[in-house]
């Protein structure tokens, strides 16, 4: 028997989360399962183009639910409080990249998006970065070659 893996959140990442499940359960889903009693109510559902949007709506929704309370059984919260010494997961990590300076956000797999700065810890820049301190130099494969980051603020 596998053990149960446990999937890692930053405090502010698991709380949107549980938003999301709690608007899906409590407004959306209500709203998907009134649409689809209306277009019920319009006749034939061969034929009934708003009937098939309005399930498959209703499907996603219920899917996605599903989806977050099976993530949320496993959840679990990063624990990072003190001070910061050295990088860890919900860390804002500033390195240095060829004379250039940039901020990143180490936060859980689920939790990433590139456009927002935010970095999975299992990425190759997030595990580089992480244990590391002020100072330290991390080399991370990328498709053009080695990049390196000197590591220069922790919050």
């Amino acid at each position: 028997m596998n053990p149960i893996q446990t999937t890692v959140f930053t405090k502010e990442g698991l709380q949107k989360l549980q938003n999301e499940l709690e608007e899906l359960k409590n407004v959306k889903l209500t709203a998907a399962v009134g649409r689809v009693a209306k277009a019920r109510e319009m006749g034939d559902l061969s034929e009934n183009a708003e009937y098939s949007a309005a399930r498959d709506e209703l499907s996603f929704i219920e899917g996605r639910i599903a989806e977050l309370e099976e993530l949320l059984i496993t959840a679990k919260v990063a624990n990072n409080s003190g001070k910061k010494n050295s990088v860890a997961l919900g860390c804002k990590v500033t390195v240095h990249i060829d004379g250039k300076k940039d901020t990143y956000t180490v936060v859980g797999e689920w939790e990433a998006n590139p456009l927002e700065k935010k970095i999975s810890h299992e990425s190759p820049l997030g595990k580089a970065l992480l244990g590391k301190k002020v100072g330290d130099k991390v080399e991370v494969d990328a498709p053009a070659g080695k990049i390196v980051y000197k590591i220069i603020g922790i919050e």
